[in-house]
């Protein structure tokens, strides 16, 4: 009898904690393993539902098949830029290691930023997460990394670090522009919106087919 109590008490406690999305966040956090990417990066990751999300921000200065990515630290150069590159935040490798690179889309494009079996995320990747995960990403672990504008017309200036996250879809919006997810640090509300393809931003992949 007092066995069947506690099993009928963990039941409730399980389904309360998974209304509430607390359960979520728990499962997420005991099911975290370890990726490298072509530099040797190693990075955490988490399980969130049926997929499989990258835990940092992206770092690499390569692509998975080990060729250079450019690294562009010249302020228009950066904002009229028709080719892959990525930069650290104010061209400082010392926000490596926390806050991971900024990559304009077009290094996003090409298919290898991310190691071999894990891609960039699509747009409905991202909703999939946030409709799994809540409006805050439990268990995505968002790191504000800012930006690096991206207007043809204006210099490639850094802005936001430690305030705001933003993130690359692999989708396109239109020719020039692309889908993002931003998360503020103080909120974490997790906001769609699209921007230019040449702006910087950070990168989370996701696991091939979970």
């Amino acid at each position: 009898m007092k066995n069947a109590v506690w099993i009928y008490r963990l039941t409730l406690i399980t389904l309360l904690l998974t209304g509430t999305g607390i359960f979520t966040q728990i499962n997420a956090q005991l099911q975290t393993k370890t990726l490298t990417d072509a530099d040797g990066n190693a990075y955490n990751t988490v399980i969130i539902g049926d997929q499989e999300w990258m835990k940092e921000n992206l770092r690499t200065t390569k692509f998975n098949d080990n060729t250079d990515i450019q690294n562009i630290t010249e302020l228009r150069e950066w904002a009229r830029a028709t080719s892959s590159a990525y930069s650290w935040y104010d061209n400082d490798i010392a926000n490596k290691d926390h806050y991971g690179a900024l990559y304009n889309w077009h290094a996003v494009n090409t298919g290898k930023l991310c190691p071999d079996g894990w891609r960039i995320p699509t747009d409905q990747d991202w909703q999939k997460l946030i409709d799994i995960s809540g409006a805050t990403a439990s268990g995505f672990s968002p790191i504000p990394g800012g930006y690096r504008f991206g207007n043809y017309w204006y210099p490639g200036d850094f802005y936001e670090q430690g305030i705001n996250g933003y993130w690359w879809s692999g989708t396109e919006y239109t020719d020039t522009h692309a889908w993002s997810r931003t998360v503020n640090s103080e909120k974490k509300k997790v906001y769609r919106s699209f921007f230019a393809k040449n702006y910087g931003f950070s990168v989370r992949c996701i696991k091939n087919n979970r």
